[in-house]
């Protein structure tokens, strides 16, 4: 899944854990909390590997040398 994507599941959870909140749809807000905890999780996840990615490369460049 891309960024985008986790971008995405992070705005839709927000929106959907404050409108279940405004309108004390306790069921909504949890599914939004849950969906924007997962957006943030799986974007965490992307940034490490990105990093992990780097670093590998950087290793190898300096194995090269």
């Amino acid at each position: 899944m891309g960024d985008f994507d986790n971008a995405k599941d992070k705005l839709v959870g927000k929106a959907k854990e404050s409108a279940g909140a405004a309108t004390g749809d306790e069921q909504l807000e949890n599914e939004g909390k849950g969906q924007h905890a997962a957006g943030d999780a799986k974007q965490k996840i992307a940034d490490a590997a990105e990093g992990l990615k780097d670093k590998a490369s950087e290793a190898l460049g300096k194995l090269k040398d």
